[in-house]
């Protein structure tokens, strides 16, 4: 499971990503179902919690966890079961993946609802050494993102960029053909330098994460860390307001063109992964008993 590459500034959003990340374990409901474990434990990478601080955030996120399997869940099930249709009809193309991508962002933007309480809460109750113990995780992050993604040179980064992102389309179309894969390479040059655009934002973001922290005493705390998750871009660098539509196109293009260059085995292939997802997910007990 590909948990630790969600280490960063965003001390609770891993309930965010973690929807989509868990699509790369073997079992998804097997991760799912031990969130309560795994999110405490990525968490002690940034934060050293007392006993009582521990004893809270362990009940609060029980309780987010209840709410997400509860209302959030049966929603991906539906729109699994949309997408499932859509390839077996043959709908899929820009405008449907844009429809997905707007409904992945809204989960996301609800899910940041539900958690800033607990995370503005969790942040105001830390102590000055666990502030330091904090600001230290987050440089620590800093360092080990720019040795991996901006100490190669940009023709490495390109493809080691590719690398990746073939990996993640093989997940869900098999063996991609050379084609495919040329395609992916143009993408990885499109995006050029958008390693040190990237973590110049997320730097940006965490400086304004440990300002807003080292004022938790002081009014507005609890009104600039809702800004902080829930709209980020207001923190955003110019550099990278300036390129994310470009980018966030690019993407968009990017997958629909994959999808119109696959072939029946790769379709039937993504027919199968979206099967197993969604009967992965369905077998939760969580679930409402409706389902």
């Amino acid at each position: 499971m590909h948990i630790r590459q969600t280490r960063g500034c965003k001390t609770l959003l891993l309930l965010v990503t973690l929807t989509l990340i868990i699509a790369g374990c073997s079992r998804i409901n097997l991760a799912y179902r031990n969130l309560d474990t795994l999110i405490p434990w990525w968490i002690d990478d940034y934060l050293d919690l007392n006993r009582d601080q521990q004893k809270r955030f362990r009940a609060q996120l029980r309780d987010h966890l209840s709410w997400h399997c509860q209302t959030q869940l049966p929603i991906y099930l539906d729109i699994l079961g949309q997408l499932q249709h859509q390839v077996r009809r043959d709908e899929i193309n820009e405008a449907t993946l844009r429809t997905h991508y707007q409904n992945a962002k809204q989960a996301i933007q609800k899910i940041t609802e539900e958690i800033t309480p607990t995370t503005t809460q969790l942040l105001h109750d830390l102590d000055d050494a666990q502030v330091r113990t904090l600001n230290e995780a987050l440089e620590k992050d800093r360092r080990e993102r720019a040795e991996k993604y901006l100490q190669p040179p940009l023709d490495r980064q390109i493809r080691e960029r590719a690398e990746r992102m073939g990996e993640r389309v093989e997940h869900w179309l098999g063996t991609i053909s050379a084609a495919q894969r040329q395609r992916i390479l143009v993408w990885a040059h499109t995006l050029g330098e958008h390693n040190r655009v990237w973590l110049d934002n997320r730097v940006q973001w965490q400086h304004a994460l440990s300002a807003a922290v080292a004022q938790r005493r002081e009014a507005g705390f609890d009104d600039r860390i809702a800004r902080l998750l829930r709209g980020g871009e207001a923190f955003w660098t110019d550099e990278y307001r300036a390129a994310f539509d470009r980018i966030e196109q690019a993407a968009l293009d990017l997958a629909s063109d994959l999808y119109a260059m696959s072939g029946a085995d790769q379709r039937a292939h993504l027919d199968r992964q979206l099967e197993n997802l969604r009967k992965d997910l369905g077998s939760l007990a969580c679930l409402p008993e409706s389902r």
